[in-house]
């Protein structure tokens, strides 16, 4: 299924969206954005972090799905509103309320996000002086959708978008950010996604679960979960076409799954992109707990940076599992090849490479089943333990 990544959202007909410099952000940059359900449906799917220190914003949001209703999404980074207290719930109530009034619908129709520094009150007035630029800025072409992209970037160094259409008339389109703290339930991002396929919300949330659960669920680039993650896909039904399920999930799953590689692909400093899949496992849980372990194996993470195809950081993250395996029958491969065979020494690394290539491809051989799965994570480098020690947007 072909994804393109020059196309967000506004790539389903039906959506506007904007981004702008408000001043959250004392770069100057832009950082604030919105995305606007012109419809003539306003079904909504959401998914949001399952961290239990959860930032105002998505205390908020979940209430504003709670319907199966969402007429727009407002967007700041430069400041996360997590771990504000009443004050900062206000202040994402007040969001809402503000951008409501603009577009004349109801507060509760407006899901808000934030993204940056924990433990810091969003500036009420800033809010206030950036709702009629970013309303006045909404446009429904490829530029507005990028402006948006761009507009939710924290530590990022490039937008990310993806967006499909289907033969039959209909399109998904999606935006993402997220550069740290990357680890599932979800990953660390703010993720909105559009389609104008005729889609009830309960058909919407259904797939976006499922989609996450493959995706971005799988996306672990440093094993910290965030207070702000949300997901939220919206369907204007613009398209007047009825999508199948299971190809809407299918196409749904494959944007998911491009804008969550753009996510590991620009993780903080990583020089790096590395592919774990652990396969013939008894169950796709087990397969995926020991993908996962060697993902968050700072060992393993830190091997890699030094291109060194250490397999011995491989098994003994393994060995930390639950899983159901035999450690004398387990085989590691790593770019093509095959350095561990029966728990035992097997090819030589040095055939690996890994100095002259950012692809690195792990496959873990349980010999105990037929399920597989997959985790995306990266190394771990010394500029990412600079750009987390003077972390400030």
């Amino acid at each position: 299924m072909s994804v393109v990544t020059d196309r967000g959202v506004t790539a389903a007909s039906g959506f506007r969206a904007s981004g702008i410099t408000a001043g959250f952000k004392p770069s100057g940059k832009p950082d604030f954005a919105l995305v606007v359900n012109d419809g003539p449906q306003t079904a909504v799917g959401a998914v949001f972090t399952t961290n239990r220190v959860a930032a105002a914003p998505v205390h908020w949001s979940r209430q504003v799905v709670a319907d199966g209703t969402t007429r727009a999404v407002v967007l700041n980074s430069g400041g996360a509103n997590a771990c504000t207290g009443p004050q900062g719930f206000q202040t994402s109530h007040t969001t809402a309320e503000l951008v409501g009034a603009a577009l004349e619908i109801g507060a509760g129709d407006v899901v808000v996000c934030s993204t940056g520094l924990i433990g810091e009150q969003l500036p009420l007035g800033t809010v206030r002086g950036g709702i009629d630029p970013v309303v006045a800025a909404l446009a429904e072409d490829d530029a507005a959708g990028l402006s948006a992209a761009t507009a939710i970037m924290t530590t990022d160094t490039v937008p990310k978008q993806a967006a499909y259409v289907s033969p039959e008339g209909w399109s998904v389109g999606g935006m993402a950010k997220g550069a740290g703290m990357l680890a599932p339930g979800l990953a660390t991002m703010l993720v909105v996604i559009t389609t104008d396929a005729q889609m009830p919300s309960s058909v919407l949330q259904r797939c976006l679960e499922e989609a996450c659960s493959r995706t971005f669920d799988r996306a672990d680039s440093d094993g910290c979960m965030s207070t702000n993650d949300t997901v939220v896909l919206m369907g204007s039904g613009a398209s007047g076409v009825a999508a199948d399920e299971p190809e809407f999930l299918q196409a749904l799953t494959a944007v998911c799954h491009s804008l969550a590689t753009q996510l590991i692909h620009d993780a903080e400093g990583a020089s790096h992109d590395v592919v774990i899949t652990t396969y013939n496992a008894v169950s796709e849980d087990d397969a995926a707990e020991v993908s996962r372990s060697v993902a968050r194996s700072n060992l393993f993470k830190t091997a890699i940076f030094g291109n060194d195809p250490n397999w011995g950081r491989v098994l003994s993250a393994v060995g930390t599992t639950q899983a159901v395996f035999d450690p004398d029958e387990l085989d590691v491969t790593i770019n093509g090849v095959t350095v561990c065979r029966d728990g035992m020494i097997g090819d030589s690394r040095d055939g690996v490479d890994l100095a002259s290539t950012r692809q690195v491809e792990v496959l873990i051989d349980l010999k105990v089943g037929s399920h597989e799965a997959t985790i995306w994570t990266n190394d771990l480098t010394h500029d990412y333990v600079e750009e987390n020690s003077a972390y400030s947007t």
